[in-house]
């Protein structure tokens, strides 16, 4: 019986160390990824809801900076009437991703530039600009989207 408890025992500890293991991995993993690395993850993720036209919901995700400055039915307003005329996304390829410390108009802060070369199903090509900055809470969120 001792012997059965002692097994179980052993096994939980087992688990619990390899647990912490996988969680350790993955800090490690998260903490060599570059900032513009970062970025572009967050930024695909938002640009991934205004391309399925969920406007609401990107204006949500977007960093507080943003959500300060502007209001959700002007977010939205603005997208349908930026996004909605050119239709669907066709492709979207990355051009650059540039770290910075300081961007004009905005609060000194950590942020990529990121400028995807873009087509869509009414503008064959575009070149869409996404700005991640670090948000307070140490994840990655957009400040600033531009379409030209």
């Amino acid at each position: 019986m001792l012997n059965k408890i002692l097994q179980g025992a052993a096994k939980s500890v087992s688990v619990l160390l390899s647990l912490i293991l996988l969680f350790s991995l993955c800090t490690v993993v998260q903490a060599q990824q570059k900032p513009e690395q970062l970025a572009q993850q967050s930024s695909e993720a938002w640009l991934a809801l205004v391309d399925s036209g969920k406007y609401a919901d990107s204006w949500q995700e977007a960093s507080q900076f943003f959500r300060a400055a502007v209001t959700k039915e002007q977010w939205q307003s603005a997208l349908r009437g930026s996004r909605d005329p050119l239709g669907k996304m066709l492709s979207r390829k990355l051009k650059s991703a540039t770290y910075a410390k300081t961007l004009p108009g905005a609060p000194d802060g950590d942020y990529v530039v990121i400028q995807y070369e873009s087509s869509f199903e009414h503008k064959q090509s575009a070149v869409e600009t996404v700005t991640p900055m670090l948000d307070k809470d140490g994840k990655w969120r957009v400040s600033g989207y531009f379409i030209k």
